[in-house]
């Protein structure tokens, strides 16, 4: 058997920034992988291929590419890479076309997305925490500027296949025996940075550079800190406040040129994800009892300047 072969067939459902990166790698390495996203994507990928830009350049590497759902029946890998808000929509139109003995893996923000897939789609899904830096600049264009790496778990002999077909491509991955843990550290980077990133139009680098954001950030990280401890969640490395904002200003020193998701769709006019970030830590706060004033107000922000952005776009459009 040739190595072509072993490949699995990947599906990329949510061929965005972060999907158009990862199916992007598959389809350098030579697996056999189909992206589905919206119109102007697939057309994009199917006309030119995908055109992935690295600090080594820039490659055009052929992909199939449709808007159509069905396409994930013959795949026994997906890459679920949809922005957290649409996943319970998007599993639930996805679940009539999925092979059982499939493997999911959620590429996503947020730390509930594997829960609600799989109550969606009855099939294995596995949580993954995503650390990268992209944009799509254009359509079927993803431009990478930092890292790339994924952590997956929990430790299984499905996790340690999957570890070995990223590995294979490219992509770095470890298997963590914490990763609801693991993923609440990145949803705590998230909280420290994305909406800062958003509301102050800053690059992580500035941010990281800037006294008064930092304050702002250990506040954040304080109440996102006493929400796991309420939840029963230990994040991996991180005991205080010192630590968890260490965790955040790593994450800003390495990808300081970025903006961050959040600040990407506000410029856009497209939804963020702040419900699964800012939002879910002050609605789980107000759950707990446990209080998350700067969370909320950061999610409150954001809401609002996303409402402002979606209305000028649709004055544009008319």
């Amino acid at each position: 058997m040739t190595q072509a072969q072993e490949w699995p067939r990947i599906a990329v459902v949510g061929a965005g920034a972060v999907g158009g990166y990862f199916g992007g790698m598959f389809a350098r390495a030579g697996a056999p992988i189909v992206f589905i996203g919206r119109k102007h994507f697939a057309d994009a990928v199917s006309a030119n291929g995908l055109v992935l830009h690295t600090s080594q350049g820039h490659e055009q590497i052929p992909a199939k590419a449709t808007t159509d759902m069905s396409a994930v029946r013959d795949c026994s890998l997906i890459l679920f890479c949809v922005k957290a808000n649409d996943t319970s929509a998007t599993a639930t139109q996805m679940a009539p076309f999925v092979r059982l003995d499939a493997t999911l893996v959620c590429l996503q923000n947020g730390v509930d997305n594997a829960e609600r897939v799989g109550a969606a789609t009855n099939v294995t899904v596995v949580p993954a925490a995503v650390y990268v830096a992209v944009s799509v600049p254009q359509p079927g264009r993803v431009k990478h500027l930092a890292r790339g790496d994924l952590i997956i778990g929990p430790p299984s002999q499905r996790t340690t296949e999957l570890k070995n077909v990223f590995v294979r491509a490219g992509i770095s991955c470890r298997i963590s025996k914490n990763i609801e843990g693991d993923l609440w550290v990145k949803l705590l980077c998230n909280c420290a940075l994305n909406a800062i990133s958003a509301l102050g139009h800053a690059r992580y680098g500035q941010i990281a550079q800037n006294a008064a954001a930092k304050q702002l950030m250990e506040a954040v990280v304080d109440e996102v800190l006493a929400v796991a401890k309420a939840s029963g969640v230990t994040l991996p490395g991180i005991r205080d406040r010192q630590s968890g904002l260490a965790a955040a200003m790593e994450i800003a020193t390495q990808m300081t040129s970025a903006f961050s998701s959040t600040a990407q769709d506000l410029n856009r006019g497209r939804p963020t994800e702040i419900d699964a970030l800012n939002g879910y830590i002050a609605r789980r706060g107000a759950e707990l009892d446990v209080p998350v004033a700067v969370n909320h107000a950061l999610f409150t922000l954001v809401k609002l300047a996303e409402q402002k952005a979606a209305t000028e776009r649709s004055y544009e459009t008319r």
